[in-house]
């Protein structure tokens, strides 16, 4: 039945994407496949003309897709609370630096100014970020495209949990449909110039 909603109701295909939002680690020790995927992804984005928009760190899996995005010609616009610069986790040489007052904040205006998110595995940050931007859309607060990077099966242990909270009754069958999780980067960008945008008549009947 819930297939059958969604396949009905007016989507919009959304393809006109300028800004991403990426969601990361800030961690230096992880695995390199990890940084390789990310500097994949950064990649992927300048080619096709994507701004990156992200936390304005300088390490991790941050530091590498902004590397590679700057790397392409690209641009990377940082969000980042005030404490942060002065501690001097900031990247130098980025398009935009939008300095916060607070993490809430960062999260909010990271939502505002970008077309779609995206996550990369992290650590509680990064977790977040991505559970508030799914909540958001849940609630039909966000509409836009939220995707879930896998790398190494990074976040299958979520996606249990999240689908039991689906079988327990937890979550509504329409949460199935609040993200897409993907395996690469190439997926990830393919994804956000198709996934179709929520429309208040998706967020209607969704809800029912």
């Amino acid at each position: 039945m819930v297939n059958d909603l969604f396949s009905t109701v007016n989507c919009i295909k959304f393809n006109d994407i300028k800004t991403v939002s990426v969601y990361c680690a800030s961690s230096s020790q992880v695995d390199q496949a990890y940084f390789e995927a990310a500097a994949k992804l950064g990649a992927l984005l300048a080619k096709n003309g994507v701004t990156l928009v992200y936390g304005g760190g300088a390490v991790g899996l941050m530091g590498a897709i902004c590397d590679a995005v700057k790397a392409q010609g690209g641009k990377a616009i940082g969000v980042i609370p005030r404490f942060m610069v002065e501690k001097g986790w900031l990247r130098p040489g980025l398009d935009e630096v939008i300095e916060v007052e607070t993490m809430a904040e960062r999260k909010r205006i990271m939502a505002e100014i970008s077309d779609a998110s995206i996550a990369l595995p992290g650590g509680v940050g990064t977790f977040d970020e991505l559970m508030d931007i799914v909540a958001l859309k849940k609630l039909g607060l966000y509409l836009k495209p939220v995707v879930v990077m896998n790398t190494r099966d990074y976040y299958q242990p979520l996606a249990e949990l999240l689908e039991k909270s689906v079988s327990e009754r937890f979550q509504g069958e329409k949460f199935r449909y609040v993200w897409k999780m993907v395996n690469t980067p190439e997926e990830a960008v393919e994804t956000i110039f198709s996934e179709p945008y929520w429309t208040e008549d998706v967020i209607e009947k969704a809800a029912l």
